[in-house]
């Protein structure tokens, strides 16, 4: 089945299928009918149920009352719709499995029809791919050319040096001429002076007389009186 989707090395592959806008929508509006079925049923069920249980409840009454012909008949009506319950039951069944096996295959089919994109379009690269010697070949011969017309342009584009080198060496004379003539410079920066030495100002202190120097000088003093 995946050779005749994705094709087979001796012939070429089959177009992957694809489901068309008009099946899709088709699919779409099974799966929703059957939705609106599933949940029409379920309300029938839950309908039925409170009938059943309001039978019941009525049967529990007449037999209280002792009136057993209308029990009787009230059990009745809840066996039938008991059995019409069963029904909805078997019916809601067949119903969700209709409908999961609609939404499976609507998977399914989304699903191989992807796969099948993928292999077409791998399958169409590999044929591209195939041919890359030639156009690594083909850009490499246009950057060889392009190449070669740079260098050509740059070849018209140079000039011969050697007459500025000539300019700059004359331009080197004059400058270090103009140093070796320049005055030298006078230095700006003070010389620092060396402190001098303080010079004593004040008077030395009197020296100290012993008491003989005392004494003598008070006898100088009578003898001089």
């Amino acid at each position: 089945m995946f050779k005749k989707i994705f094709g087979s090395k001796g012939g070429g592959a089959v177009a992957p299928p694809s489901s068309t806008p008009a099946s899709a929508n088709r699919t779409i509006n099974t799966i929703q009918g059957l939705k609106d079925s599933e949940e029409t049923l379920e309300k029938r069920k839950e309908l039925l149920e409170k009938r059943i249980e309001a039978e019941l409840e009525k049967a529990r009454e007449y037999t209280k009352q002792k009136k057993r012909p209308q029990a009787l008949q009230c059990l009745k009506k809840k066996k039938l719709l008991q059995t019409e319950v069963d029904n909805l039951d078997n019916m809601i069944m067949r119903v969700a499995e209709q409908r999961m096996l609609v939404e499976g295959q609507r998977t399914t089919v989304e699903v191989v029809s992807a796969l099948g994109n993928a292999a077409q379009s791998t399958k169409a690269n590999l044929k591209v791919l195939e041919n890359v010697d030639e156009v690594m070949d083909d850009i490499d011969e246009q950057n060889a050319q392009f190449s070669q017309i740079q260098d050509r342009m740059g070849e018209s584009a140079n000039v011969d040096n050697d007459e500025f080198e000539q300019l700059y060496a004359d331009m080197e004379a004059e400058q270090l001429d103009a140093e070796l003539l320049a005055p030298a410079p006078v230095p700006t920066t003070k010389v620092p002076h060396a402190p001098m030495p303080s010079v004593p100002t004040g008077l030395a202190a009197p020296k100290k007389k012993n008491q003989g120097e005392l004494e003598l000088e008070a006898l100088e003093a009578e003898m001089a009186a």
